[in-house]
């Protein structure tokens, strides 16, 4: 379970946080595969910190040894006990938290794949409504939180847990009075705990959240410098800015502020138990049930317990940052779960099969060979059936904020349809739910089967080169592609030249930091990962828009010659892609109100005629149909 999703003071819906109870059970999820490396590290360090409870029982016996004023050879064999416990201590602690951390790395890259992975698969409309910062801020501080711990705090919490178990026992062995005197520190120890607990977990979660809201201000304000600039909103910008850092801030004082209580208050547990150690050695001692030397290994039993006590409380900070973290990450690990209802039993606006679909959202990252989750409930259609089939589909982005009203739409197998409409018609939208990477408020889409890994992929105008060669770049489609198909697929869409014309040619560095392609060529390679992934359905969300007036025309023909043979559904940005379609659907205020061949359209004079003529009015020269 996760709850329900916080607001920050940006107006962003967040991403849900997940509770503790859930938080542990997906703990427990990602250790169970190595529980044996755990129990093993476990055995070892109780064995590493049982030999160490022997170094207070020699130096009691020592300080008897010089009481009783016996020669000074009988301090050989403790001496030499004492340097045997601390070879053997000092190795079997080595290993044992060396094991511990073994399992501590595999867990946080286990559960690093699985955010991953599950955040790319989140549905795009969430994210928006999210925003930017609040999935940085879990990607990069919440993450780095929980490995500090697990680098850090696990394997020092587990020693110090052996030892404190370990030492109040030894006291009881020898002599119950002095492990009842130790454990008057514990009620103190406990409150502590309590009062820094209740207020910790808290206060860290407001500064994940204040943090991402910082960061997402911070995202915006860079990211739209030109604006800002240009409408000088520099004054605002950096007033927002300031306002969520102070907050952010506040929150880390109140965090030091409520460590240093934290401190306080167990110097005041170590002081009483301490005192009280000593004053029962006293009694004892003088009463002749223990020796000097025995009272002596009990006030360093408990003196030894400083650092184990103090080491596992004060790892309550780490743990409840690092809690606090890996809330928020199962929280985005849970929201992408889809279930998946019985086959052949769908449910309201649930398809029967629920699997994921591919989808390019983005950066390509279907076609790059990272699957989609379908998040719209989706049918697998036989050969016979049509390609695709819209089914009364409904969306909107919040309350009172309808963008597609009982869509329906067929493409029949082959087909090329052509979307067309004003800004904001739903258009985009529509595209993203086919592809299955946006799930609809209502309706069922059902999709074509088709015969590879990738059934339906997706090509927007946004599109993200990876930083890597241009051979790796591609064969994210298609991993075991070889050399002759990444040079069949660029030459399909008229690609090979510039990709042959470049320093190293398939191994040029593309992408950050590598040698820059531009918007057109950039649209390409993303086209040129289509035909490697060789979708059933192809969906292109206005793929040539970005490349501007002097690359429209080659994009088009890339476009056309990568849509060859397979059903596309097409975001027209230009309408020369609808003249080339097979049947053009015009959204309006996200309702289709016409359908048709590009001639028949025109000379109807309806809605498609009045949108033909301005934008062919707006030409030098119109466009021959």
């Amino acid at each position: 379970m996760t709850t329900p999703s916080p607001t920050a003071d940006t107006g962003a819906e967040l991403l849900p946080i997940a509770t503790p109870a859930r938080t542990r059970a997906a703990l427990r999820t990602l250790i169970r595969p190595d529980r044996g490396l755990a129990l093993t590290g476990i055995g070892i360090l109780v064995a590493a910190t049982a030999v160490g409870l022997l170094v207070q029982p020699l130096l009691g016996r020592i300080v008897d040894i010089v009481a009783d004023g016996r020669p000074a050879g009988d301090l050989t064999l403790p001496v030499v006990l004492l340097v045997a416990v601390a070879v053997v201590q000092g190795l079997t602690t080595t290993l044992g938290l060396t094991r511990i951390a073994r399992l501590g790395e595999t867990v946080l890259a286990r559960l690093r794949e699985r955010f991953v992975e599950r955040a790319l698969n989140l549905p795009a409309d969430r994210l928006e409504r999210a925003g930017a910062g609040d999935l940085t801020a879990r990607v990069t501080g919440d993450v780095a939180r929980v490995a500090e711990a697990v680098r850090s705090a696990l394997p020092e919490m587990a020693r110090s847990v052996l030892a404190i178990l370990l030492t109040l026992g030894a006291l009881a062995l020898l002599d119950v009075r002095f492990l009842l005197a130790a454990l008057l520190a514990v009620p103190v120890q406990l409150l502590t705990a309590r009062w820094y607990v209740r207020r910790a977990l808290t206060l860290y979660a407001d500064q994940r959240v204040a943090n991402g809201a910082q960061q997402q201000q911070l995202l915006e304000t860079i990211g739209g410098a030109v604006t800002v600039r240009g409408h000088r909103l520099e004054e605002q910008h950096t007033e927002r800015s300031a306002a969520r850092s102070r907050k952010a801030v506040d929150l880390t004082m109140r965090s030091v502020n409520l460590v240093l209580g934290f401190y306080g208050r167990l110097h005041i547990a170590e002081y009483i138990g301490l005192a009280a150690v000593l004053i029962a050695g006293f009694w004892l001692v003088r009463d002749g049930a223990v020796s000097i030397g025995t009272a002596t290994a009990a006030a360093l039993y408990f003196h030894s317990l400083f650092g184990p006590v103090n080491a596992a409380l004060v790892l309550l900070d780490d743990a409840q940052s690092a809690a606090a973290g890996l809330a928020r990450l199962v929280g985005v690990t849970d929201l992408a779960e889809q279930p998946e209802p019985a086959a052949g039993k769908p449910e309201a606006g649930k398809a029967a099969d629920g699997k994921p679909e591919a989808g390019e959202a983005e950066a390509g990252m279907a076609a790059a060979g990272k699957a989609a989750p379908a998040s719209v409930p989706r049918q697998r259609s036989a050969s016979s059936e049509a390609a695709v089939t819209v089914h009364a589909v409904s969306h909107a982005y919040g309350p009172g904020r309808p963008v597609l009203h009982e869509v329906s739409l067929t493409l029949e197998p082959g087909e090329h349809v052509a979307l067309v409409g004003t800004s904001g018609a739903g258009k985009s939208t529509l595209a993203r739910i086919v592809a299955g990477v946006q799930q609809p408020t209502s309706g069922t889409v059902t999709a074509p089967a088709g015969t590879g890994e990738h059934p339906v992929v997706l090509v927007t105008q946004e599109v993200h080169v990876f930083t890597g060669t241009l051979a790796d770049d591609l064969r994210l489609a298609l991993p075991d592609a070889t050399d002759a198909d990444l040079r069949t697929a660029l030459a399909t869409v008229h690609a090979l030249d510039w990709a042959e014309a470049l320093p190293d040619g398939l191994a040029t560095v593309v992408g950050e930091g590598g040698h820059r392609l531009d918007p057109a060529r950039a649209q390409q390679l993303a086209l040129a990962r289509l035909v490697l992934a060789d979708p059933a359905l192809a969906v292109l969300d206005e793929a040539t828009a970005e490349a501007g007036s002097a690359g429209a025309r080659v994009l088009e023909r890339s476009a056309e010659a990568a849509l060859a043979g397979r059903t596309a559904l097409i975001v027209a940005h230009r309408l020369t892609q609808a003249v080339a379609a097979d049947r053009v659907v015009v959204l309006e205020a996200g309702r289709v109100v016409e359908s048709g061949p590009h001639d028949e359209l025109r000379d109807a004079d309806g809605p498609y005629a009045a949108l033909w003529r301005a934008w062919s009015g707006s030409r030098t020269t119109a466009p021959h149909p």
